[in-house]
């Protein structure tokens, strides 16, 4: 940080978004937090629990690409700011409806408010924080998801318990209503938004706009192969991820003979690993892009990426050759906790590979898309996944899910020193 207006601003602007975004996720499970108090109250079958969570999936993953585009548009601050007090707003008329058509409704409106709040983040991130600190800072803010995730199914408890699920939503979404005018006001789009000199892609300081991206158009940016590997990558990662996520628990308990405790012990194992993984992936790789550089062939992270990759591997080949109704309960947990912190650094860092390599006009639609084909993974893990499991056993489906990781793992080794910088190269260029 060269002068302590960066260091002002950059404090002032990460704790916003981190507060929003914590909000951000924290409004997105309401619905699950309270949903033993609602159900209660309403009359809901599984059904409607269903249709009411898929109608926000939906709408999430269409918004989230949406947004992405939008965020290299339009202000990305404002993006942000409008995001929550949607999520906000439609909170609180939540928790004065009743009826499951109403809910599917309002919770689809909630599914397209929380797209809109992490492309901004990526955009700023990368506008505000030098190459070498943009992995550690983009990992803490994912952070505010987990603290989100924590501490919210305690809070409301403890909110429902003391006043009622309607007061709990209303309250929730007014605090985002509230937050969202702070980050309006707080957050800054650039440092040239406030008089600074802007950070351009080798981490310098410098007051002209950086040219080589403004000349890029949009077909050369959706034709670059990078963009692509990215997204097949991340594809495959997060269908694996999330495949080992929603059936591990049941391929324990059924398969290898495990207590729906050790299942479940085995989850929050995963999850741990994950968020140590996500900041290690950060951190880890900003070391290497500190001492190399960034280059136009090949990146300083792919390194740390590629070995988590064969991590992914090597822990589910073990989980399903080694585990059985015998095993260490220790081992399992191990196991778990390897597997979420190898899968949970490379969704981290597929994102934000995407964001710094991509020209800056366009660094929103690239996580756009790579995104997209994440989500694209996640509904492979869904159906496709389990239909294997129905015909030929867990066994078989989880060996299907290892193939796709290491055949992934060896192509992005092979193609590692591929150009990645995406548009055109200046003379200075690496």
């Amino acid at each position: 940080m060269a002068t302590m207006g960066y260091g002002h601003y950059l404090t002032t602007i990460f704790t916003a978004m981190f507060v929003g975004y914590t909000l951000y996720y924290f409004n997105r499970k309401t619905f699950s937090f309270v949903m033993p108090s609602l159900m209660q109250d309403i009359r809901l079958d599984k059904d409607d629990l269903g249709m009411i969570t898929s109608s926000q999936s939906l709408a999430y993953a269409i918004s989230k690409f949406i947004s992405g585009v939008l965020s290299d548009q339009i202000s990305a601050r404002w993006l942000f700011s409008i995001g929550l007090f949607l999520v906000g707003g439609v909170n609180m008329v939540f928790s004065m409806s009743s009826t499951v058509a109403v809910f599917s409704g309002l919770w689809f409106l909630n599914g397209l408010g929380q797209g809109l709040g992490w492309p901004p983040c990526g955009r700023i991130l990368r506008k505000w924080f030098e190459p070498s600190q943009f992995g550690t800072w983009w990992a803490i803010l994912s952070c505010s998801k987990n603290l989100a995730g924590s501490l919210g199914p305690i809070i409301a408890t403890v909110m429902v318990q003391s006043y009622s699920w309607r007061t709990t939503l209303s309250i929730s979404g007014f605090s985002c209503c509230v937050v969202a005018f702070f980050c309006l006001l707080l957050i800054r789009n650039e440092p040239k938004d406030v008089g600074l000199p802007n950070i351009d892609a080798g981490g310098a300081k410098k007051g002209k706009p950086d040219m080589s991206s403004d000349e890029t158009t949009f077909k050369e940016f959706i034709l670059f192969p990078y963009l692509w590997l990215l997204s097949v990558g991340y594809l495959v990662v997060f269908g694996v991820k999330t495949a080992c996520t929603d059936w591990g628990q049941l391929f324990l308990i059924q398969d290898k003979g495990q207590s729906t405790l050790m299942g479940s012990s085995y989850m929050s194992a995963l999850e741990v690993g994950g968020l140590l993984g996500s900041l290690a992936a950060g951190y880890f790789s900003d070391k290497a892009v500190a001492q190399q550089g960034m280059k136009s062939h090949g990146n300083p992270r792919h390194f740390l990426l590629i070995s988590m990759m064969i991590g992914m591997f090597g822990s589910m080949y073990l989980f399903r050759v080694t585990v059985t109704p015998d095993s260490p309960k220790m081992w399992i947990l191990f196991l778990g906790a390897t597997f979420g912190f190898s899968s949970y650094g490379p969704i981290a860092l597929f994102g934000l590979i995407a964001i710094e390599s991509a020209p800056s006009n366009y660094c929103g639609t690239s996580h756009a898309i790579v995104a997209l084909m994440a989500n694209i993974g996640g509904f492979c893990s869904g159906l496709p996944f389990s239909t294997i499991a129905k015909h030929h056993g867990w066994e078989m489906a989880f060996w299907v899910a290892e193939m796709s990781c290491l055949i992934t793992t060896i192509g992005f080794f092979l193609l590692r020193n591929i150009r990645t910088k995406m548009g055109h190269i200046t003379k200075k260029a690496d």
